[in-house]
């Protein structure tokens, strides 16, 4: 079976190009150029089969679907996000398709069609070196995701015209869907934590997402889209987004191999690639003008703007359902700027460090709400995370500490604290930022009261380096994770299912040595 070799002469260039800090879809996307130069000294047949046609597909599906499990609304529902996004993909297309209409003698479809596809940045490549630097949840991160999923909607309209596909009748059975919520939700809590998890996954996305909406005369991209998305309020979404990466990886590996087995890039090829990646500069600066005037800060819209500084996957994606013909120009091109952009981000605070008196003029007056320095004031008690433990922390110390403050870095969580008379603020422990301006002159004790470990390691380090000497607290699941917390520079971590135990244990105790109600013993 020639795909298996195929797949392992694959997984050998990514795991090569991966040890000197490039993304490893760039190997798998070199191992194809290079099975299709070797074919003819070797005297084998190197093309695409159908079996491996149906993987890049899966592999597509699936990378829909995990892009719907992170659409929240609250993440793309920002001037920043959506006038980013927006005025980019439009500025882009009004300079972009004009210039490759002149100079390439190309028609004003494919022109427009080629710079769409050059408008996106990469899903993976952002998500990938802003995960790894621990700042998915930083606000530059939360921009750039917030951006990326905006332009994959924008891809995903743009496949469905392209592809020209007359809906059925039966297609208005799609706006009844959000009525299997329910339904789906209990499937995901039912399903635990091992392999009915990843089936469920697979299940929803390439069975009712893929084939349903394909057995509809709708796109089957959409439709694992929006099971995906209507999935991402579950709390265990990202746990399913997470167990699905690996499987996602290696059906994408089929679709980069695909593309590779298509053909050698020729001269025209490459001197495309090359054009497009000198002008990749422009894009990223783009990026952090258009950032810089919606309010964010010189130093969250360069790194926002960074990480951005790429082409996507999501064009070829575009590419191999509206110009087949590109694709070998394309992904070579998508393949240079991963060459470029993936060193640039791992020393994108060193870069920012050393231009940051050229960056910071361009800054105006007013910043973004999300970045105005917090003071803490005469707050004594702080609660990080407020949660269900940190909300149930908050209101039991509000009687005998009125000067308790709780941060959380969900804007919504927030608003509905502060509505309940919460003296709750937004902020996000995992952003360097917001430690840089942080002024908390009276703290005596913290409560770490996040949901993942990350954040309050984060979060016991910092204090720590702040010069902070009061009383820090957390709770955790695991011994493991109380052990690092406590080494990250916390007084103490509590084992909360420990703690439950002695708390309905104390219950019974109390029971026992109160009198009954009826004065009998």
């Amino acid at each position: 079976m020639p795909e298996a070799i195929w797949i392992s002469f694959a997984f050998g260039l990514g795991l090569l190009v991966k040890t000197v800090g490039l993304p490893p879809l760039v190997g798998y996307l070199a191992a194809g150029f290079l099975l299709s130069g070797l074919a003819a000294p070797l005297n084998i047949t190197v093309e695409a089969t159908n079996a491996l046609e149906h993987i890049a597909h899966l592999g597509v599906l699936l990378l829909l679907f995990t892009v719907g499990l992170k659409l929240k609304l609250r993440s793309i529902i920002s001037p920043e996000v959506i006038g980013g996004s927006l005025f980019h993909f439009a500025i882009t297309c009004v300079v972009f398709a004009p210039g490759l209409y002149w100079l390439m003698d190309l028609t004003w479809q494919t022109a427009l069609l080629l710079a769409i596809a050059l408008s996106f940045s990469s899903t993976v490549l952002a998500a990938k070196v802003l995960e790894s630097k621990r700042e998915l949840r930083a606000f530059h991160g939360r921009v750039a995701i917030g951006i990326l999923i905006m332009q994959d909607l924008i891809a995903l309209v743009v496949m469905s015209l392209a592809a020209g596909q007359t809906p059925s009748q039966w297609a208005l059975v799609v706006f009844g869907l959000p009525l299997l919520r329910p339904l789906l939700f209990r499937l995901l809590d039912a399903s635990g934590h091992d392999e009915l998890l990843v089936l469920l996954g697979l299940l929803l996305a390439l069975a009712l997402g893929g084939l349903g909406f394909e057995a509809v005369g709708l796109s089957p991209e959409l439709g694992a889209l929006v099971f995906g998305a209507m999935l991402a309020n579950h709390p265990r979404s990202q746990e399913l987004a997470k167990s699905l990466w690996s499987v996602k990886e290696v059906f994408l590996v089929g679709f980069f191999l695909q593309i590779g087995i298509g053909g050698l890039p020729d001269g025209s090829a490459v001197l495309f690639a090359l054009i497009a990646s000198l002008v990749l500069p422009l894009k990223g600066m783009l990026f952090f003008f258009l950032l810089l005037a919606f309010r964010l800060r010189a130093r969250s819209s360069f790194l926002s703007a960074l990480s951005l500084t790429n082409y996507s996957e999501f064009g070829l994606i575009v590419a191999s359902v509206a110009l087949p013909e590109w694709l070998v120009p394309l992904a070579l091109t998508v393949a240079i700027s991963f060459l470029v952009s993936a060193p640039l981000n791992r020393f994108a605070h060193t870069l920012y460090e050393r231009f940051n008196f050229r960056l910071t003029p361009y800054e105006g007056k007013r910043h973004h709400p999300d970045e105005q320095p917090i003071s803490l004031g005469s707050t004594k008690v702080l609660i990080m995370g407020m949660g269900r433990t940190g909300t149930a922390a908050y209101d039991y110390l509000s009687d005998s500490e009125p000067r308790a403050m709780g941060l959380d870095s969900d804007p919504a969580k927030v608003s509905k604290h502060q509505k309940d008379g919460r003296n709750v603020v937004f902020a996000d422990a995992e952003d360097i930022s917001f430690w840089q301006s942080l002024h908390m002159p009276a703290v005596e004790a913290v409560i770490l009261a996040m949901g993942d470990i990350e954040g309050k390691l984060i979060a016991a380090r910092n204090l720590r380096k702040k010069g902070f000497t009061g009383y820090i607290v957390a709770h955790t699941l695991y011994e493991d994770e109380a052990q690092q917390i406590r080494a990250a520079g916390a007084d103490q971590a509590y084992l909360t299912m420990s703690e439950t135990g002695v708390a309905l244990a104390s219950q019974l105790t109390k029971r026992q040595t109160e009198p009954a109600p009826d004065g009998r013993d």
